[in-house]
């Protein structure tokens, strides 16, 4: 008998909680949407923290579980950042669905309360004129239509439209809430993780569950079921430990040719600059025989090194002058060059 083909379904759909209750470590949250889940009343709401944590989730879960399969498609509008939501959109098709009037009673055992849902995924890419079109519709249609806003940075949504909602923040997931769920997909999948590979899926994953989830089936494509840490570092594309250690010795050696020679190797390596600054920045944050003057001088200059990367500048040259400046502030040289 021939084996079965491994399904092709992402790991991160195929293991999405299905019901509010299964979201992992958002207590609150969870406590709040059980009890309107129970009413059936329902209030606007905003949900915003990290990727990867819960947030479209908890929302399409609470959609499904009032409304059911059947009467979803018609009850629940979905837009996120690949879709139009210019103001014109806002005024046509979310205007439009919004309007109509829907009736209540239960079927099949859902709720179905006398409103619909609009859900709208990274509402923080919306426009500011956007976001005031939609203070008027969320106003006029608050009997017949509820929205969901999701979003990473609260400060994105214009206070108006905060106000109007209910906040539900989502936190970064814990290790070890991570660690469980990594588990559990593993043992579902016949995949055999020693527990140095799961810490280190937890570390590189920055308590983003899906991150952790897409690696592990990554590691799980390239190398079968027994997966080392390596091998998920590997997949990540986080830079190997020993590369920073490197470059943060030869900064400080306080030998400009030595650092360059270790920016070359990196930049030849092809590992992403901006990786190489946040984990380098955690070593020197984290160094006890660092001075809290040396730390500040280094961080200010990865801020600009970032914000340069970002604006399209050369990576080679923006390394090169962080680990430049590490270097003078590791070795206690003057901050600015003097050409006598």
């Amino acid at each position: 008998m021939a084996p079965l083909l491994p399904s092709s379904q992402p790991w991160v759909e195929k293991y999405r909680p299905k019901q509010v209750k299964d979201v992992a470590h958002q207590d609150e949250v969870v406590r709040v949407l059980t009890n309107t889940l129970e009413t059936a009343s329902c209030p606007h709401m905003l949900f915003y923290g990290p990727p990867g944590t819960g947030k479209t989730t908890t929302a399409l879960a609470i959609a499904h579980q009032l409304f059911g399969p059947e009467l979803y498609k018609s009850r629940v509008l979905e837009l996120n950042a690949s879709d139009d939501r210019g103001i014109n959109v806002v005024r046509t098709k979310i205007k439009s669905f919004a309007a109509v009037a829907v009736g209540s009673g239960s079927h099949q055992g859902y709720p179905c309360p006398p409103f619909k849902i609009i859900i709208l995924d990274e509402a923080d890419s919306m426009t500011e004129d956007a976001q005031n079109a939609l203070r008027r519709t969320m106003e006029t249609y608050s009997k017949v239509t509820r929205f969901f806003f999701i979003c990473n940075y609260i400060s994105r949504i214009i206070e108006p439209l905060a106000s109007r909602c209910a906040k539900f923040r989502f936190k970064p997931l814990s290790e070890d809430i991570m660690s469980s769920r990594i588990l559990h997909i593993s043992s579902e999948e016949g995949l055999t993780l020693d527990s140095e590979a799961i810490s280190a899926l937890s570390l590189i994953s920055q308590g983003d569950l899906r991150r952790a989830i897409t690696y592990l089936q990554s590691a799980a494509r390239l190398f079968g079921s027994s997966i080392s840490a390596k091998d998920l570092i590997s997949v990540s594309g986080v830079i190997p430990h020993e590369s920073v250690e490197a470059l943060f010795r030869a900064c400080r050696s306080g030998n400009f040719d030595v650092a360059n020679k270790e920016v070359n190797n990196i930049i030849e390596e092809g590992y992403p600059v901006s990786q190489m600054l946040y984990q380098l920045l955690e070593v020197i944050v984290n160094g006890d025989d660092i001075s809290d003057e040396q730390k500040a001088r280094i961080c200010k200059k990865f801020g600009e090194a970032d914000k340069c990367l970002i604006d399209g500048a050369d990576e080679y040259l923006q390394l090169l002058d962080v680990a430049s400046n590490t270097m003078r502030a590791l070795c206690n040289m003057s901050e600015e060059l003097r050409f006598d």
